[in-house]
């Protein structure tokens, strides 16, 4: 019987797995699944992790001491490692300058180092409001941004309603035109609908002449 096999997370290699994702194939819907979460641990910059670690572990989890109370005030903390770490270099120049040679020097270096890791990881405790910050003013220069082309598009509207406003109070209150090119509309009919008579020479039929009148008139 043969023994099930391991299945990795991408069915792919990974160069491969991501080649996969190209528009056509998202297009068509040939695109690979993506890779189901990790359950288990996974390591990342040669630290070992796991998914339900917090964001920012505990000093505690991480094999440190903890030089500060569980609940604390970040700005006080903060400034009383900044004033630990001047006062523990100026310590560890003063070792170096009379007993270099004093294992001190190694104590002053661990103290150090542990005093950056405090100070670290409180930066690190401020990075989910520092990404809230951040979420917050993008989304407020979106929206300084958007209310800008609204009030530019509103300029634009506002000059074209203007420009529009104008024309149509440039145009005549009506279209008149001059009393000889005027025509009943009455004579029009009768004169159409009149059957067409026999006229002696020199004659001329009063449509015609109205014709003529307006010809003239427009000229």
């Amino acid at each position: 019987m043969n023994e099930p096999q391991q299945v990795s997370a991408f069915p792919l290699p990974p160069m491969q797995y991501v080649n996969q994702f190209t528009d056509e194939n998202i297009k068509r819907g040939r695109a690979p699944p993506p890779p189901p979460p990790m359950q288990d641990t996974y390591t990342m910059f040669g630290n070992t992790f796991t998914a339900d670690d917090m964001i920012v572990r505990p000093l505690e989890s991480q094999g440190f001491r903890r030089l500060h109370p569980q609940s604390y005030d970040h700005k006080r903390e903060l400034k009383k490692l900044n004033h630990s770490i001047l006062a523990n270099f100026l310590d560890l120049l003063d070792i170096l300058i009379k007993t270099p040679d004093s294992p001190k020097r190694n104590e002053k270096l661990e103290d150090l180092n542990l005093l950056f890791i405090h100070m670290h990881h409180l930066i690190n405790e401020f990075r989910p409001h520092q990404a809230r910050e951040t979420l917050r003013v993008m989304m407020e220069l979106q929206k300084k941004k958007r209310l800008d082309i609204a009030e530019k598009f509103q300029v634009h509207l506002d000059k074209v309603n203007e420009l529009i406003q104008r024309s149509l109070n440039a145009l005549p209150d009506e279209f008149s035109l001059d009393s000889k090119v005027l025509v009943k509309s009455e004579i029009l009919t009768s004169e159409m609908h009149e059957p067409e008579q026999p006229r002696e020479n020199g004659e001329c039929d009063q449509l015609d002449s109205m014709m003529c009148d307006i010809v003239d008139g427009m000229n």
